[in-house]
């Protein structure tokens, strides 16, 4: 039995990944996916105070209170930025991470950073597509290109305003992290153009990282959750 700690990207929730988390149980495997304050269930939660440091102690805190070890911590999208900030807290107790197409951050880069305009604080016209400024409104499923019609339904009723707030704030990085043994990066083959691209690319050519792309839009997890459910075992076995 391997532990698993699934961490959603931005807008999402846990319940993105209930069809990978119902697989891991039928194969043996304790699977956990907690929802970021202020998304998903836990949206009543949304403030101006919600941040990154705030997303980062929701992991951690999984790890404290669950007593895990041996983990395969995984995080989609901007969870990359979460996993990255809480692994570099609990190195120790993770022996897998995996980056399913998301952000790779080095220490003192924010998601702005790394794509520009995304926590840009909006204003003037900017505001009538965002809202207000502390908090940044849904993408489509659409523009995620959910494969399948009722998928896409499914993801744009579920999906969230999220904490610009998040978006803004440097992670603060030691580099503990990187003494994790095994490091994976999974590329979504059917999400373009994307920002992750780099990121897929560093870990392609590194040879401390393995490497595997998916045929699926940007939620892997919801367009092949079989074919993740098989790497992400893979993965814990490194």
């Amino acid at each position: 039995m391997a532990n698993f700690v699934l961490v959603h990207g931005a807008w999402h929730g846990g319940w993105c990944w209930s069809r990978v988390a119902k697989l891991l149980i039928h194969r043996g495997h304790r699977p956990f996916t907690p929802t970021l304050t202020g998304l998903g269930e836990r949206s009543h939660l949304l403030s101006r105070d919600v941040d990154l440091n705030t997303h980062i102690q929701d992991i951690v805190s999984i790890f404290e209170f669950e007593e895990l070890t041996d983990v395969t911590l995984c995080g989609h999208s901007y969870g990359g930025f979460v996993i990255t900030g809480a692994a570099d807290r609990v190195a120790q107790q993770i022996s897998s991470i995996v980056y399913l197409d998301a952000f790779i951050p080095k220490n003192g880069q924010s998601v702005q950073d790394l794509v520009p305009g995304q926590g840009k604080a909006p204003r003037g016209e900017g505001e009538r597509e965002y809202g207000e400024v502390w908090k940044v409104p849904p993408r489509s499923a659409e523009s995620f290109m959910v494969q399948a019609s009722e998928d896409r339904t499914w993801v744009n009723r579920r999906c969230v305003p999220h904490p610009y707030a998040t978006m803004t704030q440097p992670i603060n990085l030691t580099g503990n992290w990187e003494n994790i043994r095994a490091k994976t990066f999974l590329e979504a083959a059917l999400y373009s153009p994307s920002p992750f691209g780099p990121f897929a690319k560093y870990a392609k050519n590194s040879p401390d990282w393995d490497y595997e792309k998916i045929d699926a839009g940007h939620d892997i997890m919801i367009d092949e959750p079989e074919k993740l459910t098989e790497t992400l075992i893979r993965a814990a076995a490194l």
